[in-house]
This record gives C-alpha cells, sequence and structure tokens, in this order.
C-alpha cells in the first residue's frame, strides 16, 4: 500500500454519520496523548494530515481517511484522561465502542500504548472491546526512543508475555520521530488491508 497519498475524508461524532460500510477499515485507538496522531503523520509522511497536540484528548471525532476508494484509516477518539467535560467524554466512549462493535468493514485494530506505561485499565478495557468485536489487534509501544535499548526490548518482551501467545494479538516496538517500527507497522496494515472478505 502507498500510504503517502492518503487524504482527508471527514470527521463524524459518531458511525451513524460514517460512509457506507463496505470496504476495509484500520482503526488507531489508544489512550489520549499516546501518539495516534503523530503515528498517523508518520505513516503517511504528512505533517499535518492528523491533528497533533500536547494536550490530551484533542482528536474529538472520529476522523477518517482515505488511501484509494476501497480503503480507510481511521484516527478514533482518546480514551483516558482528556481536558474536557464527563459529559463529553462519555459521549466520545459510546461513539467509539458502538463503532467497534457494529462496523463491519473494520478489519483490526492499531492500539497504541506510551512505552512508559503500557496496558492501562483504559487499554485492557480495548481490548475487551475488539474481542467482543472479534477485531485483531496490533499494539505499539510507541515513543520508544524515550527508553535504552535494553529497557526497550525488556517492555516488549513484559507486552509480549502477558498476551500469552494469542494469535488476535501481535505488537511491536514504535517511536514516529526515530522512525522505529515503521515497517513493520506498515506490513502488518498491508496484511489487513489485502485480506480477502470471508
Amino acid at each position: 500500500m502507498d500510504y503517502n497519498h492518503a487524504r482527508f475524508l471527514l470527521s463524524a461524532p459518531g458511525r451513524h454519520l460514517l460512509p457506507a460500510d463496505e470496504g476495509i477499515e484500520v482503526a488507531f485507538a489508544g489512550r489520549s496523548n499516546a501518539g495516534k496522531s503523530t503515528a498517523l503523520n508518520a505513516l503517511t509522511n504528512q505533517k499535518g494530515l492528523a491533528r497533533t497536540s500536547k494536550t490530551p484528548g484533542r482528536t474529538q471525532l472520529i476522523n477518517l481517511f482515505e488511501l484509494d476508494p476501497e480503503r480507510r484509516l481511521v484516527d478514533l477518539p482518546g480514551y483516558g484522561y482528556a481536558a474536557v467535560s464527563h459529559t463529553l467524554k462519555d459521549q466520545w466512549q459510546r461513539a467509539l465502542a458502538d463503532y467497534l462493535k457494529a462496523r463491519q468493514c473494520l478489519r483490526g485494530i492499531v492500539l497504541l500504548m506510551d512505552i512508559r506505561h503500557p496496558l492501562t485499565d483504559h487499554d485492557l478495557l480495548m481490548l475487551e472491546l475488539a474481542d467482543a468485536a472479534g477485531k485483531p489487534v496490533h499494539m505499539l509501544l510507541t515513543k520508544a526512543d524515550k527508553l535504552a535499548f535494553g529497557a526497550r526490548k525488556n517492555a516488549l518482551l513484559a507486552l509480549q508475555k502477558e498476551l500469552r501467545g494469542d494469535p488476535r494479538y501481535s505488537a511491536q516496538l514504535f517511536s514516529a520521530t526515530e522512525n522505529i517500527g515503521m515497517d513493520e507497522l506498515k506490513a502488518k496494515m498491508d496484511e489487513w488491508y489485502d485480506a480477502q472478505e470471508d
């Protein structure tokens, strides 16, 4: 897949305002400020494709980016801490759960977690939602450049041990700033985008 041609398609507060449920979507999910927008910008080699902010909770809508007429990237609202009202936060969470449960064209979820704080309660809830929806999850331990080589490898091994070889899950190290793990991420996404409908 050529991710450099990604273009913004639309933003929607919920599944009911998304395009027709057809083709293939791969969604990026994660705790607020885990690096979703930064990863999407690095993946597509476009600095301003997804808006980034140092303020957690910047992504408040489901944002779709078109790769071609049949394939889309999805930037989901961040969960966990966000500098917004509880009412708005609850609204995001409901939209997120509804999207994961009902969107048939969703092929897989890229779950981003800060390598220094993996598998928070919110991340575990996301895995439960993905499991209930029957969707595979590929986990990115983001900001891997913040740790020394040995420490980052140990963090990945610890995560893989937690996952116990479950075939629904895969994990890797990732850093957008140091270009760590980009080829591995693209290979996993290519696998999902090339998958045939059952």
